[in-house]
């Protein structure tokens, strides 16, 4: 009788400690396929990645490949709204301090007009390009207008993160930071 209830005290000790080491694994699998966090630790949108070397991308773009890009679609009129997704790009990057040269800022100008000189000097080392008609910009996700977002671009070119026109410096600065902590490249 006592040999009978020794198996049966060993048996639920096997199945309890096996129970108890497959716990973390069945819970995992559960929360992966079944929970949605509510909150999401980045304040720019993630977006599907867009490898600039599968657009016909403005070859200035492509030669800042292994740094960290922020662009922006917009008139070479460079409106208000304009000017304030150049001022927060600027300040972004100047937040970084010594990464900051691994960062750069890239201007997509969709309708051919020409900047005024002195923005362009109060954006000194922006990268102007004339992209009116180029497939990139066609490629580009969009929510809303084209000109409605600044993007952010990888070190190894893939379009990454979308922020919304009136973005939150401060929130930004915050996501760049993480990247440039997380990352290796660029």
């Amino acid at each position: 009788m006592s040999d009978a209830k020794s198996r049966r005290t060993a048996r639920f000790n096997l199945i309890a400690l096996a129970t108890v080491a497959l716990l973390p694994f069945v819970g995992s699998w559960l929360l992966y396929w079944l929970w949605e966090p509510d909150a999401h630790v980045n304040y720019g949108e993630l977006i599907a990645p867009l490898p600039l070397a599968q657009t016909q991308a403005p070859t200035e773009l492509r030669k800042l490949h292994g740094k960290w890009v922020f662009l922006t679609v917009d008139s070479g009129a460079c409106g208000e709204v304009c000017q304030r997704k150049l001022y927060v790009m600027r300040q972004v990057r100047l937040t970084q301090g010594p990464s900051m040269e691994r960062i750069e800022r890239a201007w997509l100008i969709d309708d051919g007009a020409v900047p005024v000189a002195d923005l362009l000097a109060e954006h000194a080392g922006m990268h102007v390009v004339q992209a009116r008609g180029n497939e990139l910009l066609s490629k580009l996700p969009v929510a809303g207008a084209l000109r409605d977002h600044i993007y952010l671009i990888d070190p190894l070119g893939n379009v990454m993160l979308r922020y919304p026109r009136d973005a939150d410096a401060s929130r930004i600065k915050k996501d760049l930071t993480r990247l440039l902590k997380a990352s290796r490249i660029g």
